[in-house]
């Protein structure tokens, strides 16, 4: 910064800054020969500034005083499930079982409303890529609670680990629990950025995909219908009632 020396009264040495107004007002304190000029801000910032102070208590209390559906994570997550209601009026009420599990691990837009779900209720202890955090890593061949891909929807609905895991059986609809359970599933043989050590036992690979001739045969049962055995009406011929020829008595 270029600056000119001027002498003071005192004989000392003094900065002046060129292009400086001397009736500007300073502070009146100097660092390094730096002065700084005294620009309060203006009136109408403070004002704001204040009253911003002011409406964060009406806002907040508004906002997080405990009123459901007000804030955005709120409305996220009725928007959220009512998305997945629609989308679950496509297929309707699916059936918790070890089939429809297996169906569904292999039906990927399906699948993407269960990471849908997991990401809602789940990453909390299994973290976003299903490698665990407070739970167990759910992308390896090892598991604690599951011996075959129908236990996912036991786990889920009952919980497990003295409570570790919570039941959702009561939190979650049954199409939610069924497809968080193919999508927890299709987890396996991922590569997490950072997964737990494996925690349980090895267990067998996921079957394959049903066939879809096993899927059209399947849809093709129909409950056996119940035809009542045909009953061929027996030609009863009602016994001729012959009444005995009653002879009549002579009376003699």
């Amino acid at each position: 910064m270029n600056s000119d020396k001027t002498s003071s009264t005192d004989g000392t040495q003094q900065d002046e800054i060129v292009g400086h107004i001397p009736d500007d007002p300073l502070t009146g304190h100097a660092y390094d020969g730096i002065q700084e000029f005294d620009n309060p801000l203006p009136g109408w910032w403070k004002w704001m500034f204040i009253g911003s102070i002011f409406f964060a208590f009406p806002y907040w209390a508004f906002y997080h005083g405990g009123a459901e559906g007000r804030t955005v994570e709120a409305r996220y997550d009725q928007a959220l499930a009512a998305n997945i209601r629609l989308q679950f009026e496509e297929i309707g009420e699916l059936k918790l079982d070890r089939p429809t599990v297996l169906k569904y691990l292999y039906e990927p837009s399906w699948l993407r409303v269960g990471q849908t779900v997991f990401k809602t209720h789940c990453v909390s202890c299994h973290g976003a890529d299903g490698g665990g955090l407070v739970g167990p890593n759910l992308t390896d061949d090892e598991y604690k609670n599951i011996k075959d891909i129908g236990d996912f929807l036991n786990v889920l609905q009952n919980g497990a680990a003295g409570g570790a895991m919570p039941a959702w059986k009561n939190r979650l609809s049954a199409n939610e629990i069924l497809l968080v359970s193919s999508y927890a599933a299709s987890l396996r043989g991922t590569e997490p950025a950072s997964g737990k050590n494996p925690e349980g036992r090895t267990i067998a690979p996921w079957p394959d995909a049903p066939s879809e001739d096993a899927e059209a045969s399947k849809e093709a049962e129909s409950p056996e219908a119940e035809s009542p055995e045909a009953e061929s009406p027996e030609a009863e011929s009602p016994e001729a009632e012959s009444p005995e020829a009653e002879s009549p008595k002579d009376n003699a």
